[in-house]
């Protein structure tokens, strides 16, 4: 090879290995629990090593999450929105649904995990993560602006969606009676899978427009080629496989945690919807800094729309599958934080314009949310 070529290559597969250091301890960390993950997992009785080995996984799969928005995000720059934003959302989307099956196969049956974990995501992206990213984009400027119909389109799609996803199921039978039947399970996958499409349609064809700030600011968010595309894509695989992988290993330690302490069942929900949104809540927190609004839109309303648009469809037919069963109706207060949750959105978002207000009482049903979680 010629030695002006071979330089530059290898210069470029050192940056490579520097940038991806994550990538070795993510398959180191998976290879060790291979081999002796049995051997680990009874050592959990000590208090010292069940919390070393839930911050030594939970800090791996964080790390690995971040690392795929990380990719996801430079293939937005590449593709431009509303795309960009779209392969994001749909990379999370498929961590959430590998991790809670795996999560769902590991040891007893647990039929709220999929319930709890889609309440988590809903409220820690529609308070938590809309709060802090209005609360921070407000306090650098008095107002911020968001394209109105794109903001419609998806509230339009994700008010029906959750309220038959997660509401509707309590009122279908007794109280003492089964949830959602087959078939009415089966027609509400279908009817998910069908809006989701739908919407997709509108998104990247015809209405791409709502997705775009009015300004034209989002639109030309694109960077020239930088390199070939195969390798973020690639890396972008390589992560989610291990995130997937290690988010089974980390089922044990929470619930051995919860069994322990008898803490409240919904804390396993929360931790997945943790590890599932903190990459989401960081990319909608920056482009809100850099008074992006309308990426922070996208970002969170579309994790919204695909954890109930596809994620429960996904479920629910894993679930016929391997025999576990579902639960998706929420408990009395839950239904009432996320009726009460909806309709913030729909006050915050229906006038194209947001500010530090607004950002500070999504923040206020956020804590909200976590104090209920221990109510009982």
């Amino acid at each position: 090879m010629n030695p002006e070529v071979a330089a530059p290559q290898r210069q470029r597969l050192a940056l490579i290995l520097r940038q991806e250091w994550l990538l070795a301890v993510s398959i180191a960390t998976s290879i060790v629990f291979l081999l002796v993950g049995g051997i680990l997992f009874d050592l959990l009785a000590n208090p010292a090593w069940l919390i070393i080995i839930f911050v030594w996984l939970f800090s791996v799969v964080l790390g690995s999450a971040l690392s795929v928005v990380r990719h996801a995000d430079h293939l937005a720059e590449r593709l431009g929105e509303p795309y960009g934003t779209l392969i994001l959302t749909l990379a999370i989307t498929s961590i959430e649904v590998m991790a809670i099956t795996a999560v769902m196969q590991h040891g007893e049956n647990n039929p709220t995990l999929v319930r709890d974990t889609l309440f988590a995501v809903v409220m820690i992206i529609l308070n938590g993560m809309v709060g802090l990213s209005l609360l921070v984009g407000g306090w650098r400027r008095p107002e911020q602006h968001h394209n109105l119909q794109g903001a419609n389109a998806y509230l339009g799609v994700i008010v029906p969606l959750a309220t038959l996803s997660m509401i509707m199921p309590n009122f279908t039978h007794p109280a003492n009676g089964p949830p959602y039947s087959a078939i009415q399970q089966t027609v509400l996958a279908f009817m998910a899978v069908g809006l989701y499409s739908i919407f997709l349609t509108l998104q990247t064809g015809r209405h791409r427009g709502f997705f775009i700030d009015e300004t034209g600011e989002a639109a030309h968010h694109v960077k020239p080629n930088d390199g070939p595309l195969w390798l973020p894509v690639t890396l972008l695989f390589a992560y989610m496989a291990l995130v997937v992988f290690l988010v089974e290993q980390l089922a044990p330690p929470i619930d051995y945690f919860i069994e322990t302490l008898h803490a409240p069942a919904a804390l396993g929900g929360v931790v997945m919807a943790i590890l599932v949104a903190t990459p989401e809540a960081i990319s909608a927190v920056r482009a809100s800094l850099a008074n992006h609004l309308q990426r922070s839109v996208n970002i969170f309303m579309g994790s919204v729309l695909s954890t109930i648009g596809l994620t429960v469809p996904a479920m629910l037919a894993i679930s016929h599958l391997s025999g576990h069963p579902v639960v998706l109706g929420l408990e009395r207060t839950d239904s009432v934080m996320l009726v009460l949750t909806l309709a913030l959105s729909i006050i915050t978002f229906a006038s194209g314009r947001t500010h530090l207000m607004q950002g500070a009482v999504h923040l206020v049903l956020f804590v909200a949310y976590f104090l209920l979680i221990f109510e009982a």
